[in-house]
């Protein structure tokens, strides 16, 4: 019974590196590896690659929703350094003595924004009560998981300050992520969409409609920390790196709103 505990115990943290997009341990020689939100991967590669370009070195960098990636990080999947799109997740790790507290930072912020296709006509005006299923067309709303992805929270947040969500609530087409979301806009499958404004950046096949007032959600926050595990020699230099003058205006490009203080 015992031998049999132990090995389902492996074969679930081994379905949980698959997840992660990760195979095999990790040693603090030779591998440094970061768990970012789907929102973050073209900013993230760019910093990274300038990472490996003042020193030689590079991060693994496994992207997909903050709330799968926390889980992850409580099953057991190796990772240094998270970066969650926004501070519930980070709190839930936490709350679990599972980051190393004090080297948590707000590293950037962000706005959510209502997209559609690039070559769609459609225009609105953000305001309470604007005509959302109108605009719809009998369509789908693309959002991210409203229950646990970031931006789903958020763009479910501020539908139910505006007093639109009870009348788009059935309409929505709930992705895993921002990313998937955007996809299902810049695709035609769904005529509109809440995400990111950086992730309207990333994708030239959507445009965007109009953005959402920051009072109608809690302020979008993406802080980083080290997992209590980290075992990366490297760990605490990205982190720095991820501060610093250079990688702020690696951020700001893609359109986020760099809050941390610059770190040379």
């Amino acid at each position: 019974m015992l031998a049999c505990i132990k090995s389902c115990k492996a074969f679930a943290l081994a379905l949980v590196l698959v997840a992660a997009g990760l195979s095999g341990p990790a040693s603090a020689s030779d591998k440094l590896t970061v768990f970012a939100a789907a929102s973050l991967k073209n900013a993230l590669d760019a910093v990274n690659a300038a990472w490996q370009a003042d020193g030689g070195k590079s991060a693994v960098i496994s992207y997909a929703a903050s709330s799968a990636l926390a889980r992850q990080i409580e099953a057991g999947a190796p990772a240094d350094i998270f970066f969650s799109a926004d501070l519930d997740w980070m709190q839930y790790l936490a709350d679990r003595n599972l980051i190393q507290k004090a080297s948590q930072a707000p590293i950037l912020g962000n706005r959510i924004v209502l997209v559609a296709p690039a070559d769609s006509s459609v225009n609105a005006e953000i305001a309470p009560g604007f005509p959302l299923p109108a605009l719809l067309g009998g369509g789908k709303l693309a959002m991210a998981n409203v229950d646990a992805a970031p931006a789903g929270k958020y763009g479910k947040a501020a539908l139910e300050q505006l007093g639109v969500w009870p009348s788009v609530a059935s309409s929505v087409a709930q992705a895993e992520n921002v990313r998937a979301a955007l996809a299902l806009v810049a695709t035609g499958e769904a005529p509109l969409g809440i995400v990111y404004q950086t992730d309207a950046v990333a994708q030239p096949k959507v445009r965007v409609v109009a953005t959402f007032p920051e009072a109608t959600h809690p302020p979008i926050i993406y802080p980083a920390a080290l997992t209590s595990e980290a075992t990366s020699a490297d760990a605490k230099d990205f982190l720095r790196f991820m501060q610093s003058a250079k990688a702020r205006s690696l951020f700001a490009a893609q359109g986020f709103t760099v809050l941390s203080p610059v770190s040379n």
